[in-house]
């Protein structure tokens, strides 16, 4: 007997998504009883009633109280997530025959931007794991049928890079009149083919570059034809992932590396970016009277990957062995852009004309224009672009350029050519 359609408001929802969805409910319920205790005690604390064993916590009965919230919520998450872990192959069966559609995914891609590194951590089915795509699917290394036939391809390769809390479905945009714009459609046809990359842009831009590098290793050993050439289009974040793969990936010199031809930043933070360094701000704020401490951790929910965008992390050393919520200055290690490689970066602006406030704090509403020109203070962290591998956006904000015309234009003449001139 088939089953009866689901209602509308669930037919984005896989019976799989369960077990991640009740950790998360457990975690949060968790969280936000360790806030209220943390925020009961500092308001004993400033009448001199002494707290419990560890900081924030309460003591006597109020303590017990917080504890037994705690303890029956993990038992009942604990047992819940016990059960759907028996039935996930059950779970995991039953939605087979359900697409991936284009809502679900973007939910994911923003739940795994800002809590990515904490589903990593906690095994949550719905964190994301890096992957490579070809039209539609995942291409699994073990399984030769999830590989295009050489017959459809080509050796020069398009790798297109999504940024912070996004997927590679938002690479293709459908306007209010249903016009389809997409870059990699375009430079698809004047021969590139297009591998999406797929990845949780929650956790640390250098575990993402180590990532994509291995993956990178795999797409040219597996390819069903040979590899030619490899051009990068990274948007946002992405390009402080390919920085970071090509840096991690350099003393091996691996064959993916060998042909990379060139790379295109679009509105990449390389120096970083000022909304992260507000949020930073907050910690402090927030953090500064024992009323307000307990909410401080509010602020520290943003991921890992949101907190390198303070500075435009790549290398692991950036953030290793420090408090990544400590306010302090940059201390990056400079990256410069790699050697025998062609960098392009399109820069956008919602001004209509440059200026000291367009270029420092307007840009295109998240990345400021001087750090997406690679331009720095200091002289050892300045990213040189060659003059015609630059381009200035004007009336355009951050989500635009991945599908504005004018971009694609830019890339066709950047990327093609000859085919523009012809």
């Amino acid at each position: 007997m088939p089953l009866p359609p689901r209602p509308k408001a669930l037919q984005h929802f896989r019976t799989s998504d369960l077990r991640g969805v009740v950790q998360l409910a457990t975690q949060a319920t968790r969280g936000v009883a360790r806030m209220a205790e943390g925020v009961h005690q500092s308001v004993w604390g400033s009448m001199g009633v002494p707290g419990g064993k560890t900081a924030g916590t309460t003591r006597g009965l109020t303590g017990l109280i917080y504890q037994t919230v705690q303890g029956v919520t993990q038992l009942v998450g604990s047992g819940a997530e016990a059960i759907l872990g028996k039935l996930q192959p059950l779970l995991d069966a039953a939605d087979t025959a359900l697409p991936d559609t284009p809502q679900r995914e973007a939910v994911l891609a923003a739940l795994n931007g800002v809590l990515g590194d904490r589903l990593a951590a906690s095994g949550n089915p719905l964190a994301t794991h890096l992957q490579l795509r070809h039209a539609g699917h995942r291409l699994d290394w073990a399984r030769p049928d999830t590989l295009p036939a050489a017959a459809t391809v080509g050796g020069k390769l398009l790798i297109t890079i999504h940024g912070l809390c996004m997927n590679d479905l938002q690479w293709t945009h459908t306007t209010a009149t249903g016009e389809v714009r997409s870059h990699a459609h375009a430079l698809a046809a004047v021969g590139y083919t297009p591998v999406y990359v797929r990845y949780n842009t929650g956790l640390h831009t250098s575990d993402n570059g180590a990532a994509l590098a291995a993956e990178l290793e795999q797409l040219v050993a597996h390819w069903p034809v040979p590899v030619t050439d490899i051009t990068v289009l990274a948007h946002s974040m992405g390009g402080l992932v390919t920085r970071s793969a090509v840096q991690q990936a350099r003393a091996a010199n691996p064959a993916w590396l060998q042909v990379l031809k060139n790379i295109v930043f679009l509105g990449t933070p390389h120096h970083g970016a000022p909304l992260e360094r507000a949020g930073n701000w907050v910690d402090v704020i927030l953090g500064a009277t024992p009323y307000s401490r307990p909410f401080a951790k509010l602020g520290q929910l943003r991921s890992a990957g949101i907190t390198d965008l303070r500075y435009g992390c790549v290398s692991p050393e950036d953030w290793q062995g420090r408090n990544r919520f400590h306010k302090g200055p940059d201390r990056r290690l400079p990256v410069p852009l790699p050697e025998g490689v062609a960098c392009y970066t399109v820069a956008a602006t919602t001004a209509s004309q440059r200026g000291a406030l367009a270029d420092r704090l307007l840009g295109d509403g998240l990345v400021p224009l001087r750090s997406a020109l690679g331009l720095h203070d200091e002289a050892k962290r300045t990213l040189v672009f060659a003059k015609p591998s630059q381009c200035i956006a004007y009336k355009m904000n951050h989500m635009e350029l991945l599908h504005r015309p004018e971009v694609t234009a830019q890339l066709l003449a950047w990327l093609a050519p000859g085919e523009v001139a012809g």
